[in-house]
C-alpha cells in the first residue's frame, strides 16, 4: 500500500479534486502566491497565473499572496520591494485575476496570520524542519546561510495556507514536502487542542500542476538572472529584442532536440505554448528557414498571445492609485479573516482572557 505522503497518492487525490472542482468549486479554498523579487515572466504565467485565473473563474475561493516577508529568507536587502509589489499586482490584474473574486494581499500587512507562527512552531520538531528538501534546495540555490526564517519557511507557508482555511494549493511535485508539513501541523493542532471543540483547520491537499515547466530562451530554466526570460511587463519591441539576442547554434535545419540543441528547443517550446501547436510541428514548418525564421516566428507567437494582456497592463501602469486600492482592500479582507481564525485558535487553546 503506498505511503499517504507519496507522489502517487498525492497525484490520485489531485486528479479527484480537479474532477470535483468542475462540479463543486465552492467546496475549495485555494491559496497560492509569489515572492516579489522581480518581474513575473512567461514561466510564471503558463506555470501558475493562467491556472489561478481558471480556478477563480470556476468559482473556487481563490487567494493570492504577495510573499514580501519571504524575500528576506535568503536575501539581505528589500531594495525595490515596493516597486516589485505594485508591478506584481499589475501583472495579476492584467492576466485576469479579478480582485472582486480573488483576495490579493501582502504578508507583512496581515499580522494575525503571521502570529500563527508561534503555536505552529510548537507543533514541529527541529529534525522535521532540517530534513525538508525544499529548504535545502533553496539555501543551495541562493548560496545564503541558513537563517531562522529560511529554516521555518515551511511553517510560515502553513500559516499562509491555514489562516484562510485553505484546503487546496496548486504546486509542482517539488513542493509536496511543504504541503505534507502543513497537513501535519493542521492535524497536530486539531488533535492537541480541539478535543472539546470542532477542528479548527482543514487538512490540505496539493493540486498538482500538469503544465510542463517552460524553459528559458536558451533551454535552461527560465530565470531573471540568466537573462533568458520574457517578462509579462515587456513591450512587443523589448520582447523582439530579447528573442533576437537569444543564442541558438550554427545548424540551419530547425529540429526539436532539448538535450543537444537547448537554445533552438527553448525557442520552439515558447512558440508551442503560445500557439497551442507542438514543437515538432513548428520545427518541421520552419525546416531550413534557420534561426532567423525561428526567432521571427517566436516573436510573433509571443506578441500575439500577450497583446491583450499588455494592453490591460498598460492601463494599470497609468493608474497606480487603483493598483494600491486593490492591494489595500485585499489586505483589509485578509486581516478580517486572519483575526477570526486567530480568535478560534485562542479559543481552542484556552487563551481567551
Amino acid at each position: 500500500m503506498p505511503n499517504e505522503n507519496s507522489y502517487e497518492v498525492a497525484l490520485k487525490k489531485s486528479d479527484a479534486i480537479r474532477a470535483d472542482l468542475d462540479v463543486n468549486p465552492q467546496n475549495y479554498t485555494m491559496l497560492t502566491g509569489d515572492r516579489p523579487t522581480g518581474r513575473l515572466h512567461l514561466g510564471h504565467y503558463f506555470g501558475t497565473l493562467k491556472g489561478r485565473v481558471e480556478l477563480q473563474n470556476k468559482g473556487c475561493h481563490t487567494n493570492v499572496l504577495i510573499a514580501d516577508y519571504q524575500v528576506i529568507t535568503d536575501r539581505d536587502t528589500t531594495d525595490q520591494i515596493q516597486d516589485n509589489v505594485y508591478n506584481m499586482v499589475m501583472d495579476y490584474l492584467a492576466c485576469g485575476i479579478d480582485p472582486d473574486k480573488t483576495m490579493i494581499y501582502a504578508h507583512s500587512a496581515v499580522p494575525a496570520a503571521n502570529q500563527l507562527m508561534l503555536p505552529f512552531l510548537s507543533l514541529v520538531s527541529e529534525a522535521e524542519l532540517l530534513r525538508n528538501p525544499t529548504v535545502k534546495a533553496e539555501q543551495e540555490a541562493s548560496g545564503h546561510e541558513l537563517t531562522g526564517l529560511l529554516l521555518t519557511y515551511p511553517v510560515h507557508q502553513a500559516c499562509d495556507i491555514l489562516f484562510c482555511k485553505g484546503n487546496v494549493v496548486p504546486v509542482g511535485r517539488d513542493q509536496l514536502p511543504h504541503i505534507e508539513l502543513t497537513r501535519t501541523i493542521a492535524r497536530r493542532f486539531n488533535n492537541r487542542f480541539c478535543k472539546n471543540c470542532d477542528p479548527v483547520f482543514p487538512e490540505v491537499d496539493a493540486l498538482l500542476s500538469d503544465v510542463p515547466l517552460l524553459s528559458g530562451l536558451d533551454g535552461r530554466k527560465m530565470s531573471k538572472s540568466y537573462g533568458n526570460a520574457i517578462n509579462i511587463s515587456m513591450t512587443a519591441e523589448e520582447t523582439a529584442k530579447r528573442i533576437k539576442k537569444s543564442q541558438t547554434d550554427s545548424e540551419r535545419m530547425i529540429t526539436f532536440d532539448p538535450e543537444n540543441r537547448p537554445g533552438v528547443s527553448g525557442l520552439l517550446s515558447t512558440a508551442a505554448i503560445c500557439t497551442g501547436r507542438s514543437e515538432i510541428e513548428i520545427a518541421e514548418e520552419i525546416g531550413m528557414g534557420g534561426s532567423g525564421q525561428l526567432k521571427k516566428y517566436v516573436t510573433e507567437a509571443v506578441n500575439n498571445y500577450f497583446e491583450p494582456i499588455r494592453e490591460r497592463r498598460h492601463r494599470f501602469e497609468n493608474d497606480l492609485d487603483y493598483v494600491k486600492d486593490v492591494l489595500a482592500e485585499g489586505n483589509r479582507r485578509a486581516n478580517e479573516i486572519a483575526k477570526a481564525t486567530l480568535a478560534e485558535v485562542a479559543e481552542a487553546m484556552g487563551m481567551v482572557y
